[in-house]
């Protein structure tokens, strides 16, 4: 059994949070009207794509009527149906839908993990419900040995993966003392979320923020389909994707 599979059956056994707990399951009980019909998910969701990625997409959380009732990331709602034609026309997704974990969709040299695994409340987890997911990323990115490029979709992606490095960077057994002398003088201050912004990071990979495909970008204009595909090209620039 892989690494993933192992890591991914934890990811979905998880009960940590028990306000997640409460909330992914009274969803999935009540649904909405217009998946009635749906068993959902209701658990958490583990990441999805190619383990041998050099991209890496780093998401907000499970919406509660997309990837909690789907169990997949990005599939089966707005933020998805915006982003994976995207990532077709990028050449990282085999088609441009994603309805269900059965649709035959693939990635390829990217993996899309999020920040926290189970849907909250308005989509706002709390510090304590980022910091007891913070393990599930640890032993991700520490298995994705091929990351180059991290696309944080939002400000609490984007911070998530500013934690990660600060974590990985200050552990003893990292490196020798120069990296953990950088880890424990590593000051998020310097990194300013907005979209386009690029940032080499100490652990040697290329941090590129973009805005959420929520609904709430899309439809008024603040995230636009050509500014996403640019940010995804330059990705696999970054990347030494063969274009």
């Amino acid at each position: 059994m892989s690494w993933l599979t192992i890591l991914n059956r934890e990811v979905v056994a998880c009960t940590r949070c028990p306000r997640l707990v409460a909330y992914r399951e009274r969803v999935a009980r009540e649904k909405r009207r217009a998946y009635r019909d749906w068993e959902y998910w209701g658990k958490p969701v583990p990441g999805f794509g190619d383990p041998q990625a050099g991209v890496l997409i780093m998401g907000l959380a499970p919406g509660a009527h997309g990837s909690n009732r789907t169990g997949r990331p990005f599939t089966g709602d707005a933020s998805g149906n915006f982003m994976y034609p995207v990532l077709h026309e990028t050449g990282f997704a085999s088609q441009p839908t994603a309805t269900d974990r059965d649709d035959g969709l693939k990635l390829t040299d990217l993996y899309i993990t999020a920040a926290v695994r189970c849907a909250p409340p308005d989509n706002k987890p709390l510090p304590e419900e980022l910091a007891n997911c913070a393990h599930f990323l640890d032993r991700e990115l520490a298995g994705l040995a091929n990351v180059k490029v991290v696309v944080a979709l939002g400000k609490i992606g984007f911070d998530a993966y500013l934690n990660y490095v600060k974590r990985h960077l200050a552990h003893p057994n990292v490196a020798k003392d120069a990296t953990l002398e950088w880890g424990t003088q590593f000051n998020k201050k310097g990194y300013v979320f907005r979209h386009g912004a690029s940032y080499r990071m100490p652990d040697g990979k290329v941090l590129l923020a973009s805005y959420h495909p929520s609904n709430q970008n899309t439809q008024t204009g603040k995230l636009t389909r050509k500014m996403l595909v640019k940010i995804f090209k330059q990705a696999a620039k970054l990347a030494d994707r063969p274009s």
